[in-house]
């Protein structure tokens, strides 16, 4: 198996793949998000470039060939120890299974996060899915997690959207990793 892809046996009717998505799969992404309230649904054109840009930190999670999951990502230039998560979408069939943290866990498995050492995200204060799943995998991670205000409803976002929060997660598995 390529390290590039990493299959889950979920169920009889298919294994599920973890893998990098390629511009192909835009569409789809874009239709999971806008399946998935209240993760913030971008134009097409923005999930194809991400598909095809930054390949290297998205996951696709696929089963017989449907789109289940996606994370989106990026290691920020100014912080090469930093992946920062932008979203994570886990279509109705798959919830309940820990994709979410599958995908996670694939994503900073991968040789292009070998450096990074912790996770970031933003999340709205009202989005108890998001804050259950960074919190739950902090804790299997053995990580801290910190939050404060980041994006501000009035400040940054016109007051069209929530406050964003900052979280940190670090990760000392990766530290040790890095290390040995």
């Amino acid at each position: 198996m390529s390290k590039q892809n990493l299959t889950l046996h979920t169920n009889p009717r298919g294994a599920l793949t973890l893998r990098k998505p390629s511009k192909a799969d835009g569409s789809e992404v874009w239709k999971l998000v806008s399946e998935c309230p209240p993760l913030d649904q971008n134009s097409m054109y923005m999930n194809v470039v991400q598909c095809d840009h930054f390949a290297d930190t998205c996951v696709a999670a696929v089963r017989d060939g449907k789109l289940l999951g996606w994370v989106s990502g990026h290691i920020p230039p100014q912080s090469p120890d930093t992946i920062f998560v932008w979203q994570v979408a886990v279509h109705d069939d798959a919830r309940g299974l820990g994709l979410g943290k599958r995908m996670l866990n694939a994503l900073l498995d991968r040789p292009e996060c070998a450096q990074v050492s912790k996770l970031e995200t933003t999340i709205t204060k009202s989005n108890a899915a998001s804050w259950g799943l960074f919190k739950s995998f902090a804790r299997d991670m053995g990580g801290e997690l910190s939050d404060a205000p980041h994006y501000k409803r009035d400040e940054h976002l016109d007051g069209q959207h929530a406050t964003e929060h900052l979280v940190t997660i670090s990760l000392p598995r990766k530290k040790l990793r890095s290390v040995a």
